[in-house]
C-alpha cells in the first residue's frame, strides 16, 4: 500500500461583481448639484455628492452633503445589485435621524430612476454623461417634497473608479 496523502483544499474561485453593476459605472465621479423646489423661482438646492466603488467593486458608496431650503444635510448611501430580483437595492444612512431608509436604482440608456416606498427621482444622462438633469416626485402626487436639480460633473479622478473585470 501506498503512503497516504493529505489532499490540498481546492483554491477558492473568488467571483467578481455581477456584471449588471456596470450599469452604475456612469456615476462614479464627483459631482456639484444644484436645483430648485418646485414651489420656488430661484435656486434652492445646492451640494456635492461622490459615487466610488468600493470592496472590490460589489457596491458603489455614494456620499455627499446637501442644503436644502437652507437646511444642510449629509449622507451616505450603499448600493448593491441583488440577481434574484434583479434590482439595485440602497441603504440610506443621513445625520437627519437614526433611521436607515431603504431606495432602489435603476439605469437603463440614459435614463436613472431611484425612488423610495413615496417618491421617485426620474433623470437624465447628457450626451457626455457629464450632467444628470431630472426631477424628485411624490408618487401619489401630494407631498411636501418635489425638486428639479441638475447634477454636473466636476471630476472623474480614475482611482475612485474600479475596473470591474
Amino acid at each position: 500500500m501506498g503512503k497516504a496523502t493529505a489532499s490540498k483544499p481546492a483554491p477558492q474561485q473568488t467571483l467578481g461583481p455581477n456584471p449588471a453593476l456596470k450599469r452604475l459605472e456612469r456615476l462614479v465621479g464627483i459631482w456639484d448639484i444644484k436645483g430648485r423646489t418646485i414651489d420656488s423661482d430661484v435656486d434652492n438646492i445646492s451640494g456635492r455628492m461622490t459615487c466610488e466603488w468600493i470592496l472590490g467593486g460589489f457596491f458603489l458608496k455614494q456620499s455627499g452633503q446637501i442644503t436644502f431650503k437652507g437646511l444642510t444635510m449629509q449622507s451616505l448611501e450603499i448600493i448593491s445589485y441583488d440577481a434574484a430580483s434583479q434590482t439595485f437595492s440602497a441603504t440610506v444612512y443621513s445625520d437627519m435621524s437614526g433611521a436607515v431608509l431603504p431606495y432602489y436604482w435603476d439605469i437603463q440608456g440614459n435614463t436613472v430612476t431611484h425612488w423610495t416606498e413615496t417618491h421617485k427621482y426620474t433623470g437624465t444622462f447628457s450626451g457626455d454623461g457629464r450632467t444628470l438633469t431630472g426631477g424628485w416626485r411624490p408618487l401619489d402626487g401630494t407631498g411636501d417634497v418635489a425638486y428639479d436639480a441638475v447634477m454636473t460633473r466636476v471630476d472623474q479622478n480614475p482611482f475612485l473608479a474600479l475596473i470591474l473585470y
